[in-house]
Order: structure tokens, then sequence, then C-alpha cells
């Protein structure tokens, strides 16, 4: 079996081309996908050549961990899913390409546990589910460990507004938002986003960076509350540090969000149906597969690009 797929051949060398595919297993989906996400995460960092080593890592490779598709075949022990619309985060199914991370592709092999059931009336906005979820994941650790929702978010991108919308819909106070960006301060509902260079606020318990920008942190604990934290929800390509002396003063907290669990994206997933998690309005930009080369640099560098989806209809 073969597929289609988005390869990276090297930094900013992308091509679109056929795979060969290893064999089905007795417990693996087979998923026609109709929809990928381009994350402007790791995968512009993977676009870039600036990701830090990862297991795994090597060109060439599949890029891609927010696809969406249809279950159209099976092995024999998990035929009875055939049919059902999930949710694919990444696949390693290639012979002769890494599946770093191995979503973006016009048909995946996939265990079918890692296939994860989803509402078909999302739409494209259905390769949302992992950042929702991998949003869902860093709040959740704060209010297990220190009952406190975020009452400052740095970055109004995807995961910034997620993070915003997901503190309304657990009951949170509106938080502010930091955006350097006059081009995306806008699109905001039921909370405030300024420039930092309007707030004069220096008592924030909970302080959520989206960023990624690992220069912020010392900025970010001038701004905090004695006891307060910060939550680095981004991914960073740069060592962190911080100046010892203020985050002593403050007695800050750090604390790192890594990636969403299959239980993240249940809780998720009922936030959603129960309408009180909206998606609407994330997906700004849909291009058709066959237009990956110009999709990718756009997703990166188009300030109005909040987040790029391929179409694999007509592949």
């Amino acid at each position: 079996m073969n597929t289609l797929a988005v390869i990276l051949e090297a930094p900013e060398r992308l091509a679109l081309r056929s795979l060969g595919m290893k064999p089905v297993k007795a417990a693996d989906v087979v998923v026609d996908i109709a929809w990928s996400g381009i994350s402007a995460g790791t995968e512009k960092l993977l676009w870039t050549g600036r990701m830090p080593p990862f297991p795994g890592l090597g060109y060439p490779l599949v890029p891609g961990y927010e696809s969406v598709g249809r279950i159209v075949d099976a092995g024999p022990e998990a035929r009875g899913r055939i049919g059902d619309w999930v949710f694919v985060p990444g696949a390693n199914c290639y012979t002769d390409a890494r599946g770093l991370f191995g979503g973006t592709a016009r048909r995946v092999i996939v265990p079918s546990a890692r296939a994860l059931p989803i509402p078909e009336h999302l739409g494209d906005a259905g390769v949302l589910c992992a950042l929702a979820a991998t949003a869902f994941h860093a709040i959740k650790g704060g209010i297990d460990s220190r009952d406190t929702l975020p009452d400052l978010i740095i970055g109004h991108g995807v995961l910034g507004r997620l993070l915003a919308r997901l503190t309304l819909a657990l009951g949170g106070k509106p938080p502010t938002v930091w955006e350097t960006n006059p081009a995306r301060r806008e699109g905001a509902t039921g909370y405030a986003v300024i420039d930092p260079s309007q707030d004069e606020r220096s008592d924030y318990h909970s302080i959520y960076d989206a960023s990624g920008d690992a220069n912020l942190i010392d900025t970010l604990v001038m701004r905090l509350a004695k006891g307060g934290e910060i939550v680095l929800a981004g991914f960073y390509s740069e060592r962190v540090s911080f100046a010892f002396p203020a985050a002593f003063m403050k007695e800050a907290h750090f604390r790192i969000a890594a990636e969403w669990q299959p239980g993240d994206l249940a809780e998720t997933r009922v936030l959603i149906e129960n309408g009180r998690l909206d998606l609407a309005g994330l997906v700004t930009n849909r291009r058709p597969a066959t237009e990956a080369s110009e999709a990718y640099p756009q997703a990166f560098t188009d300030p109005d690009c909040l987040k790029m989806v391929l179409d694999w209809s007509n592949c």
C-alpha cells in the first residue's frame, strides 16, 4: 500500500510524493485523512532546521500531528471501527521516510488506540483537538497542584486563544492576554488583549507563556505576585534561563506543560460537545494539499494566518 504524503527532505525543502507503507497489523486501522493542520510551533522548528535534538529526528520526514479523517479499513482486531471519524496525532507507518510526526498524508496506518473519536461536525476545526488538549493539559496541571487558572496569557496565537477560552469555559475570571502584534489582537470574546506596554500590573498569580520566547522569563517574573507561578506552555528552541534574585524575592514557581494525554483529549471533547469550548474562528487558512509547498511558508510567516489546514479531498 502507498500513500501521498508531505515530505520534509531537508530544512525549507518540501515535496509531495508517494511513500510505501508498512503492513497493517491485527490491531491497526487505516485512516483516509480529510484535513491536516500545520503547527506554527514544532513544525516551524522542523521547517527552519532549528528543532532541538529530539528522539526520531532526521530527514527526510513526514511532519504533522493534527489530522482528522475516517477509518476505511482495519486489521482483524479493529474491524468494528471502520467508518469512525477520528483525530490522528501522527503516524509511523512509512517504509522510506521517518514518521516525525507523520500525520500529514492522504492515508495513514496507526494502532487503533491512537485513532481517537471526535465529532465529525467539527469539520476542519477538528485538527485543533490536539492543541486544545495541550492547553487543557497545561491548565489542569495548575488546577491539580495550585488551584489556579490563568490570569495572564502571553501570546494571542491559537494556543493563547485556546488557553483564554478554556479559562472561561472552566469558570475562571477573564484573563488578560499580551500580544505585541496588532494584527493578532482581534478576535477575543470575553477577555482583553493588550500590548504589554499598556499593562502596569505586577500581581499576577498565574502567568501562562504561549509565545515560546525564552527571553521573556525575566519580564514575566517581575509581573508575578509573591508566590505566583509561570507556566511554560510553548516549545522553546533556545535555553530557558532567568535572573535568580528577582525570582527569589517573588518566591516564584515554574512549571513546564508538556504534551497532552488521551484523558485530556476526552475531557476537552466533553467541553466542545456541551458548547462550553468553541473552536470557531481559529482555522483561518485552507489550501489543497497539492499546494503544501506554498502553505508551509505562509503558515509560518503570515501574521494573519492563525492556523493553516491542508485539504486532502482532491488528492
